[in-house]
């Protein structure tokens, strides 16, 4: 497949760093000359369990998922990653450490990457991306912190609602059993879940 997308795809990824930080047209020049375009085919994977990896990434369309196996064999979704979304495994990344992750697509996928190399190329041209990256980093590690306390003090269906505030686009996009992943439940709980929600 022929991997190719439009100016809008740069568009929104500029639109999502002007949110932090100002650039000018030269630095926007520069930075978008340091991405890769790629596109990712549906089950296919960014990263998995024993690999560094290698670039942040950057959703311009689809959808995918964040998610490790436990010692039970049972698959936990940390994250969706989703349009106008970073993903990747910020430890990995920045320590070049073997990952614990799978990233996955769940649909065909358009994304926008910063290798490694590039990525430290980028805050020796242009230094305000550090701030950049210090935001994004912050949010994600904040967000991190209160999944996790609410996967402890929440019941499943607070869990649930919270996934539908969160991830409004998701709720017929994806499975039943990825949505029971993601807020700790089996898909036959999830189901009761709903029938029960929808007929209060």
């Amino acid at each position: 497949m022929k991997e190719t997308m439009s100016p809008s795809s740069y568009e929104l990824i500029l639109k999502n760093i002007s949110r932090f930080i100002d650039l000018n047209l030269e630095e926007q020049n520069l930075y978008v000359s340091l991405l890769k375009q790629r596109i990712i085919r549906k089950k296919d994977f960014l990263l998995k369990p024993g690999e560094v990896i290698k670039n942040e990434y950057f959703i311009v369309k689809g959808c995918l998922k964040v998610y490790r196996i436990d010692d039970k064999g049972t698959e936990r979704i940390s994250m969706f990653a989703i349009k106008d979304w970073w993903t990747g495994d910020m430890a990995s990344f920045i320590t070049q450490q073997p990952s614990n992750y799978f990233i996955q697509a769940l649909e065909e996928s358009e994304v926008l990457q910063i290798s490694r190399e590039n990525y430290e190329l980028l805050f020796k041209k242009i230094p305000k991306f550090e701030r950049f990256y210090r935001i994004l980093y912050q949010k994600s590690l904040a967000n991190y912190i209160r999944r996790s306390d609410q996967n402890i003090s929440l019941s499943a269906e607070d869990r649930y609602y919270n996934f539908v505030q969160k991830y409004p686009s998701l709720v017929h996009r994806v499975s039943q059993k990825d949505i029971a992943s993601y807020i700790g439940v089996t898909p036959e709980f999830l189901s009761l879940l709903r029938k029960r929600i929808s007929s209060s």
